[in-house]
């Protein structure tokens, strides 16, 4: 069985693609304040490391889960369900811009934007 994972490129596409979007959030007024002093190459390696395993490159997920590694957010610095969005629409932009095709984008968003996804990064 082909995994999404595979189909969009592997490991070289997922590293290309984080890059890309972490460009994109660093410059989105709505949300780049929660990124203001964050390790940014230590997010990038969790981010690479969740969609390989969200997107089927690996059974295993060694990272903190979404609820515990975004609560302080949603506690501190009110993140919510708009900001949510901002997320990813960026991540949605940064593939289209890669030319992941429609079809590909809507797996993608099934996956990002799964309702529990929603709720454990918003503590809900």
């Amino acid at each position: 069985m082909t995994t999404l994972f595979e189909i969009l490129g592997g490991a070289a596409a997922v590293d290309l693609a984080v890059d890309k979007f972490y460009q994109r959030v660093l410059q989105d007024e709505r949300i780049q304040h929660f990124f203001t002093n964050v390790d940014m190459v230590k997010q990038r390696a969790h981010q690479k490391a969740f969609l390989t395993y969200a997107f089927g490159g690996t059974n295993k997920y060694d990272g903190r889960y979404m609820r515990k590694a975004h609560k302080e957010l949603v506690e501190q610095q009110g993140l919510n369900s708009e900001h949510f969005d901002a997320v990813a629409e960026n991540l949605m932009a940064t593939l289209k811009e890669m030319g992941v095709s429609q079809a590909l984008l809507a797996e993608v968003a099934a996956i990002a934007t799964a309702p529990q996804h929603r709720k454990d990064v918003l503590n809900q």
